[in-house]
C-alpha cells in the first residue's frame, strides 16, 4: 500500500512549476490526438495501415510532449511508452504516456487519455490525466488533493464489497488474458459488477471522481499508473499491488478505503499477480 506523504511547504513553487508544465503539454498532446485522427481511420481498411496512423499519432503525441517537456523542464529525466528515456540531472523524472487506450482510439471508442506525472525519488509529485473526448482534465499535486476542472475530487464512500463496481484490463498476450479472466469469473460474483474501460489512467482517475469503487489489472508499466494513482490517492482512494507492497507491473489495485482491502486480498487468493 501507499502512504499519503505530507506536503512539504519549501516544493510549493516546483510542483506549481510542474503542474503547469504538465497540464499544457496533456492539453496540446490531446488536441493533436483529437483533431488529428482521420475521420476514416478504421480497424477493417488492412491489417497493417490503420495500426500504422495510431502509431504514427502516439510517436507525433509524445514528441510534442517531450519537447514541450525540454523547452521548460531541459534538465529533467524522462521515461515514456513510446520510447524515450533520460536520466537528467534535476532529480525529476516526467513519466509519459501520449495515448493510454490505443485500441480504443484506432476504434474510434471515446476512452483514451494522455498521462503524465512528475516523479522525484520515485515518488509522483504532480499528475494529470487528460480525457479530450470528454472535455476532462484530472490533475493532482502531492499533499494538495485531486481535481477534475475546478472541482476537488473526493472518492466515494465505501459500500459493502458485494455492492462495489470494479473495473480492470487484459493483456493481448493470449496465455496472460486467459488467466486474467479466470480471476474475472471468479470475482464477478463477489461485487456488483467489472467494467473494462480499455485504458488504465481513465480507470484511476474514476476511482478519485466516485465513478468506480475499485480497480486492479495485472502488467500495467510506469506510465500506465503513475499519473492516475497519483490522482486516486490524493482524492482518498488507497493503491497498492500484492498486500504489503507498492504498485508494480506485477499487480496494480486501487480503491475506496474498505473495498481496497478486501478486493486486494481476494486477488492475492486468485493469483491475480501471476499468469
Amino acid at each position: 500500500m501507499t502512504e499519503q506523504l505530507p506536503p512539504d511547504p519549501s516544493d510549493d513553487p516546483l510542483r506549481d512549476e510542474l503542474l503547469a508544465v504538465a497540464l499544457e503539454a496533456a492539453r496540446r498532446a490531446g488536441a493533436l490526438l483529437r483533431d488529428g485522427r482521420p475521420a476514416d481511420l478504421g480497424v477493417a481498411a488492412t491489417k497493417s495501415s490503420p495500426i500504422d496512423v495510431v502509431t504514427e499519432m502516439d510517436i507525433a503525441a509524445e514528441k510534442l510532449i517531450t519537447d514541450h517537456l525540454a523547452k521548460h523542464r531541459p534538465h529533467d529525466g524522462l521515461l515514456g511508452e513510446e520510447g524515450a528515456d533520460a536520466e537528467g540531472t534535476s532529480g525529476i523524472r516526467w513519466v509519459v504516456d501520449p495515448l493510454d487506450g490505443t485500441v480504443n482510439y484506432l476504434y474510434g471508442l471515446p476512452t483514451w487519455a494522455v498521462s503524465i506525472a512528475a516523479e522525484r525519488d520515485g515518488e509522483a509529485l504532480v499528475g494529470v490525466v487528460e480525457i479530450p473526448t470528454r472535455g476532462e482534465t484530472f490533475h493532482a499535486v502531492r499533499g494538495r488533493g485531486a481535481w477534475l476542472g475546478e472541482r476537488r475530487l473526493r472518492v466515494r464512500p465505501a459500500p459493502p464489497l458485494d455492492q462495489a463496481l470494479v473495473a480492470t484490463g487484459f493483456n493481448y498476450v493470449t496465455t496472460v488474458r486467459a488467466h486474467q479472466a479466470e480471476v474475472a469469473h471468479r470475482l464477478l460474483p463477489l461485487v456488483r459488477d467489472i467494467r473494462r474501460s480499455g485504458s488504465a489512467a481513465v480507470d484511476l482517475a474514476d476511482v478519485a471522481a466516485g465513478r468506480l469503487d475499485g480497480y486492479y489489472e495485472r502488467g500495467l508499466r510506469p506510465w500506465d499508473r503513475a499519473a492516475g494513482a497519483l490522482i486516486a490517492r490524493e482524492a482518498g482512494a488507497l493503491t497498492g499491488g500484492r498486500p504489503g507492497g507498492p504498485a508494480s507491473d506485477d499487480l496494480t489495485v486501487a480503491g475506496v478505503p474498505g473495498v481496497f482491502e478486501s478486493l486486494q486480498t481476494l486477488l492475492e487468493d486468485f493469483g491475480a499477480w501471476h499468469d
